[in-house]
């Protein structure tokens, strides 16, 4: 069973700083001095409600369903908080990805709800950003530093998704590849299964501490 983040882990998560902040309310500017610019952390079911927010702004206006309703998010983050990712800049999530444990060869109408443990595959559910931090490229950079963490995660082999085809290039920008059609239908859309090899090379390269 994969455990969540150690003390230890966190010398992974260093602050990534930006150049323009998100938007935050008069109650967090007054705690300004105490939060970190910018963090990135696994997930807890406390931060459900914020993640379904994100997600359901970003879906329901293209798509018209969600990824994963709330008590599918609470469920994953009870069950899987390590294989989940969220960006914080001062206290407020700007990002976050959902990811759950998979033992098979492709993904299956199953592999929507459910979490296998001490598995190779990580199934990334939803990527998401929060509507003020959009065309920053901060989704690209959420799921490098996704990718780069759980390729240090012992017994993780590969990354499985599915997505819109018109998203397609974005995730073979990042290093996807495509394996074709899903047999998974969500009312009538219909997806590409991709796929991401972590060997867990680029990170060792890039932190000591992997």
């Amino acid at each position: 069973m994969l455990t969540p983040l150690s003390v230890s882990g966190l010398l992974f998560f260093k602050p990534f700083f930006q150049k323009t902040p998100v938007r935050v309310d008069s109650s967090l500017q007054q705690r300004r001095h105490t939060l970190p610019a910018s963090e990135f952390r696994n997930l807890t079911p406390q931060d459900a409600i914020s993640v379904f927010e994100i997600e359901r702004e970003a879906f329901i206006s293209v798509s018209g369903e969600c990824p994963l309703t709330l008590d599918e998010v609470l469920n994953f983050l009870g069950q899987c908080p390590e294989l989940s990712l969220g960006w914080f800049e001062e206290g407020q999530l700007v990002a976050f990805i959902i990811g759950s444990g998979w033992d098979k060869e492709r993904l299956s109408q199953e592999a929507m709800t459910q979490h296998v443990p001490d598995s190779s595959t990580v199934h990334i559910h939803v990527l998401s950003v929060h509507r003020h931090c959009r065309q920053q490229g901060k989704g690209s950079i959420i799921l490098w530093r996704y990718l780069q963490y759980v390729s240090c995660m012992p017994g993780l082999r590969r990354a499985l998704l599915i997505c819109e085809d018109f998203l397609v290039p974005f995730y073979l920008k990042a290093g996807f590849k495509e394996i074709g059609p899903s047999a998974i239908t969500v009312s009538n859309m219909h997806f590409q299964e991709m796929e991401y090899t972590l060997s867990g090379q680029a990170y060792s390269r890039r932190n000591s501490d992997c």
